[in-house]
């Protein structure tokens, strides 16, 4: 299998509001993604949509070769925004529940993993700070075993020490498990520490997508005398450019050498990358290809 999951012209509306429009992606099997965009830009209906917790108004989504909202649910983890819990059930009630609706559900790890975090199974979840319960719902999704495992910005609400220890645990759980996992965050700081492929989502349309260190190979800033872009070699597509009198500063992505010596050029950094394809203007509805997609 290839993909873990694939939009095709997907859109949902809410009565006469559009949350999602025309959307198409291929999600790589294998891979920790990085979903990416700004506020708005569809990417949790998108995720909703990929574990059934919603239907399409129109198009398709599949999900591990199915249609989403099918039996292969058992194969999929969500760790939804606000990471849920019930609060008056302990912790041990949600390890309890979770192997009774989950045929897979593997009790050693869930165990395993509250033992290790030094959590009591006998308190309750209202009584957990943001960190822990953002751990308990990890340990939910983990422990049923499923072949994805899709996070929906569960760390946004946390301090920078629980984030990282969640994506710490998240990495160890990847590898042991050999998981594909889709992480949308708006920190580009966690898609960096976590993921190895990347997709930034703007107005439902995919700006990019690709390896990271593939991306960042092959995308630099260049800085020199003022020139159009049109100038520039036809290897060189630019995807933002700014002007001063006497100086352009061009962000550009090519597989080619730079060999013009007026350019400074430098390499980008993850943030910039993700800004200089989140301020794109959007491309045709017309056209249902992502702006770049680099794959190896």
């Amino acid at each position: 299998m290839s993909a873990a999951f694939q939009a095709r012209g997907l859109g949902k509306k809410y009565g006469r509001k559009q949350a999602l429009t025309d959307c198409t992606l291929e999600v790589p099997a294998g891979r920790v993604v990085g979903l990416v965009g700004p506020n708005g830009a569809g990417k949790s209906t998108l995720l909703n949509l990929a574990v059934g917790m919603l239907t399409p108004t129109t198009g398709s989504i599949e999900v591990l070769g199915n249609p989403a909202g099918t039996t292969q649910q058992a194969k999929i983890g969500f760790v939804a925004q606000d990471t849920p819990t019930y609060a008056r059930l302990s912790i041990a009630d949600h390890l309890k529940l979770g192997a009774r609706l989950n045929p897979g559900w593997d009790d050693s790890i869930a165990k395993g993993r509250i033992e290790r975090l030094g959590l009591d199974p006998k308190q309750r979840a209202g009584k957990l700070s943001g960190g822990q319960r953002a751990q308990l719902a990890l340990t939910l999704g983990i422990a049923k075993r499923p072949e994805l495992l899709i996070l929906d910005e569960p760390v946004a609400a946390l301090d920078p020490l629980a984030r990282r220890e969640f994506l710490q645990d998240l990495m160890e759980a990847v590898a042991e498990q050999e998981l594909s996992v889709v992480l949308s965050s708006h920190l580009v700081s966690d898609v960096e520490r976590s993921c190895d492929y990347l997709v930034v989502l703007v107005d439902s349309r995919v700006q990019v997508s690709g390896e990271i260190d593939t991306l960042l190979a092959t995308h630099y800033r260049l800085v020199g005398p003022r020139r159009d872009e049109k100038s520039l070699p036809s290897g060189q597509h630019v995807i933002s450019a700014s002007h001063t009198d006497r100086q352009s500063t061009f962000l550009i992505r090519t597989d080619e050498h730079i060999l013009d010596p007026a350019w400074t050029v430098t390499q980008l950094t993850l943030e910039d990358l993700v800004l200089a394809y989140m301020g794109r203007s959007h491309p045709s509805r017309h056209n249902d290809r992502p702006v770049l997609e680099v794959q190896r």
